[in-house]
C-alpha cells in the first residue's frame, strides 16, 4: 500500500486539487536574473577549537513575527552576512569578504497567507505521516538518492557532482565548529549486496582449485567440514535476511565548508536563523543524479502548498524517510510548515517538483534547507515550529558562487 502511494506521488502529472474543486497545471519554473555576489577579500583566521556540541535546535532566533518589526537590511549589513567562512580538513580557516552587484533593494515583504496556530512542543503533528523507504527500487534511485547522512548526525542533500547543501548548525553552533566536524564525512546511500555469501563461496572454492584441495573431495574429514560449514552458513543467512534491503552508506570525507557570516558569528551577536544553511565540498566526486538549486516561490505558486523532503530521522535508524506536507507560513526567508520530521532529518533540501517552461517536463529544484524544530519568538514569546531556511535571490547567488568558484554561471536561477 505504501509503495503504490509513493508511485502515484511521484509518477502522477503535476495537478494538484485546489480549493477541493479547481485542477491547476500552470506551476512553472521561471528563471529570473539574480543579483552578482563576488568575492573581494579572503583573510586567513586563526584556526577554531571543534569544541561545540552538535545542537539540532537553536535558542531564541528571530522567527517571521519577530521579522515583520525589523528594518530592511542596508546593503552593507547584507554583504556582511553574506560574506562567509570556509574550514578546511587540516583545520584552517579564512573568511572571505563579498560585493554584492544588481541588487534591487525592496522593502521587507512578510506575504503571510495564513496565521499560524498555537502548537505543543512535539515534532511529530498528530498521526505520523512520514514514509520510510524501504524498498531499493527507491531508495537508491533519484529523487531519494540524493539524500545523504552527516557523520555529526545530520541530513544533506546533493546539488552538484561534488557538493552536499544542508544546515549549518550540523557543523557550527555559531559561536564555534561542532565536535567532529574537522574530520567531517558524507554517507551516500548504497544497498547492501546480498550475493556477498556467493562471491565468498566462489573465492574459497577458487583458492581450493588453486592449491589442488579437490583431492580431499569424498574423504570423510571432507564431508564432516561441509556439514560445519552447512551449519554456520545457515546460521550466518539468518542474519544476512534481516539485513537484506537494509541501507548501509559510502562514506566520503569532506574538503572544505563554506558558512554564511550571518550564521558564523563567532562572539559578535546571535546566530540569524535565515542564514542556517551550509555547503560541503566532497573530497572526491560522486556518480549519483544530484537535484539542482532553485529560488523558492511563494506559497501560492507551490501546488497545493505542499513541499517534500527526505532525511534520515533518528527514531527510525538505518531508514531513509520521507514526508509531504503544506506550508503554514511564509516570510522571505523563512517557511513554517506542518512536515512530521525528528532530529537527524535537519538539513535536509526540501524541494518542489515543478513544470520545466523550455522542455515542458516536470523538474525537481532543491528550494529550502529543512532548519528542524526550533524555538522563535513570537512577540516576545518563545514558540515552537519546524522551519525552512527558503533559497532566496541572494543566496541563490552565494551557494552557486560556492559550488562554482565564480559568478559566471550564476547570473539566472
Amino acid at each position: 500500500m505504501e509503495n503504490m502511494l509513493l508511485w502515484l506521488i511521484f509518477f502522477t502529472p503535476g495537478w494538484t486539487l485546489i480549493d477541493g474543486s479547481e485542477m491547476e497545471w500552470d506551476f512553472m519554473w521561471h528563471l529570473r536574473k539574480v543579483p552578482r555576489i563576488v568575492s573581494e577579500r579572503t583573510f586567513h583566521l586563526t584556526s577554531p577549537a571543534f569544541e561545540a556540541d552538535a545542537k539540532m535546535m537553536v535558542n531564541t532566533v528571530c522567527g517571521i513575527e519577530c521579522q515583520k518589526e525589523l528594518p530592511t537590511p542596508s546593503l552593507s549589513e547584507l554583504e556582511d552576512y553574506l560574506s562567509y567562512e570556509t574550514v578546511f580538513e587540516n583545520g584552517t580557516r579564512t573568511l572571505t569578504r563579498v560585493k554584492v552587484q544588481d541588487l534591487v533593494l525592496e522593502p521587507t515583504q512578510n506575504i503571510t497567507t495564513k496565521g499560524v496556530s498555537v502548537r505543543r512542543k512535539r515534532q511529530v503533528y498528530g498521526t505520523d505521516s512520514r514514509f520510510s523507504i524501504l524498498d531499493k527500487r527507491f531508495s537508491t534511485n533519484f529523487p531519494f538518492s540524493t539524500a545523504v547522512k552527516l557523520s555529526t548526525g545530520c541530513s544533506g542533500i546533493l546539488i552538484s557532482p561534488q557538493h552536499v547543501l544542508t544546515a549549518a548548525h550540523c557543523v557550527h553552533d555559531g559561536k564555534d565548529y561542532v565536535k567532529g566536524s574537522k574530520k567531517l564525512r558524507v554517507g551516500l546511500l548504497k544497498m547492501r549486496n546480498k550475493s556477498g555469501g556467493k562471491k565468498r563461496r566462489g573465492s574459497n572454492r577458487s583458492r581450493r582449485e588453486a592449491s589442488g584441495g579437490d583431492q580431499r573431495e569424498g574423504t570423510r574429514e571432507h564431508l564432516q567440514e561441509r556439514a560445519k560449514g552447512g551449519r554456520r552458513r545457515k546460521q550466518s543467512g539468518r542474519g544476512q535476511r534481516v539485513a537484506e534491503g537494509r541501507p548501509s552508506f559510502q562514506w566520503t570525507r569532506v574538503k572544505n565548508t563554506h558558512i554564511p557570516k550571518g550564521w558564523a558569528r563567532g562572539g559578535m551577536g546571535d546566530a540569524a536563523l535565515d542564514y542556517d544553511y551550509a555547503l560541503l565540498e566532497l573530497k572526491r566526486a560522486h556518480k549519483k543524479k544530484y537535484m539542482e538549486l532553485g529560488i523558492s516561490p511563494t506559497i501560492k505558486k507551490m501546488p497545493g502548498g505542499m513541499i517534500h523532503f527526505s532525511g534520515f530521522d533518528n527514531d527510525r535508524a538505518d531508514q531513509l524517510v520521507y514526508r509531504f506536507c503544506s506550508v503554514s507560513d511564509e516570510s522571505n526567508d523563512l517557511l513554517y510548515q506542518y512536515c512530521d520530521a525528528e532530529s537527524g532529518s535537519t538539513g535536509s533540501g526540501v524541494y518542489l517538483r515543478l513544470k520545466d517552461p523550455d522542455k515542458k517536463n516536470w523538474k525537481r529544484k532543491i528550494i529550502a534547507v529543512y532548519s528542524g524544530h526550533q524555538w522563535v519568538d513570537v512577540h516576545g514569546v518563545q514558540k515552537d515550529y519546524n522551519v525552512a531556511v527558503r533559497i532566496t535571490p541572494l543566496k541563490y547567488a552565494q551557494i552557486c558562487l560556492w559550488i562554482h568558484g565564480n559568478d559566471a554561471n550564476c547570473a539566472y536561477g
